[in-house]
């Protein structure tokens, strides 16, 4: 008799929906992730009580960890299904959506929150035209390094998913836009609005929003420092604050 696995699956079926659990029973095959046992169910619907159900929704896109796209909560923890190996998560699985964000439909969130905390706080380079503006500044190798550990946000909603500051009666902006300030004020050219991201995270819903949990930096499937983005920015505000009120 082959080897059976079971998933637990908590479905809703749209944003307005109430949550129900529903049991799939899979044939186990070696090396196995998260998403292959979700593509099984997909390709035949049909639940442990041998009933035939709309197949279950949910994101994906690179599988292997770079997008972001296939975070859920996996045994009551926040990860992604695409490095989730069944051969690690034992022969009973639950499988549940992030709770910090709306849910659209069973597996899959409305991750908005997260952009518009990036859109608030201009993470990007900004860039006059479209025409060729020739080499951009270089960044000396040691401030490179580190820059390039603060990049590898591949905004997942993990790190917000675990804060307990982040949350439907809270608009703290979380850790991962915190993160992306400090990315962004050391670029050479980024600097140029330094000043303007300073000032968001010292708006409502900023920096003061942070209660120093430190789940953020234990559940970062890229291992980024953002404890330390977050302490880094803290001084970075003062500075900020006491310039204002000296020179306006």
């Amino acid at each position: 008799m082959s080897k059976k696995i079971r998933l637990i699956i908590t479905r809703q079926d749209g944003p307005d929906g109430t949550p129900y659990k529903e049991t799939f029973d899979l044939d186990y095959r070696p090396n196995m992730n998260v998403i292959s046992a979700l593509m099984e169910i997909r390709r035949n619907p049909v639940n442990a009580e041998g009933k035939r159900v709309a197949p279950v929704a949910w994101e994906m896109s690179c599988l292997e960890e770079v997008c972001g796209a296939c975070s859920m909560v996996i045994n009551g923890k926040a990860r992604q299904a695409c490095t989730a190996l069944i051969d690690k998560l034992g022969d009973t699985i639950t499988l549940e959506p992030m709770r910090t964000f709306p849910v659209v439909r069973d597996l899959i969130v409305n991750r908005d929150r997260m952009f518009d905390a990036l859109k608030r706080v201009k993470a990007w380079i900004p860039i006059d035209g479209t025409y060729d503006l020739g080499p951009g500044p270089r960044m000396p190798e040691t401030e490179r390094q580190w820059a390039y550990e603060l990049s590898k946000c591949m905004t997942c909603g993990v790190c917000l998913e675990v804060c307990p500051n982040v949350n439907s009666h809270s608009d703290f902006i979380g850790p991962q836009a915190v993160n992306q300030v400090r990315l962004f004020n050391a670029h050479p050219t980024g600097a140029m609005n330094k000043h303007e991201r300073l000032d968001a995270l010292m708006g409502p819903g900023g920096l003061e929003g942070c209660g120093n949990s430190q789940n953020c930096v234990q559940s970062c499937p890229k291992g980024i420092p953002l404890t330390t983005s977050i302490a880094f920015l803290n001084k970075e505000i003062t500075r900020h604050a006491f310039r204002k009120w000296f020179y306006n």
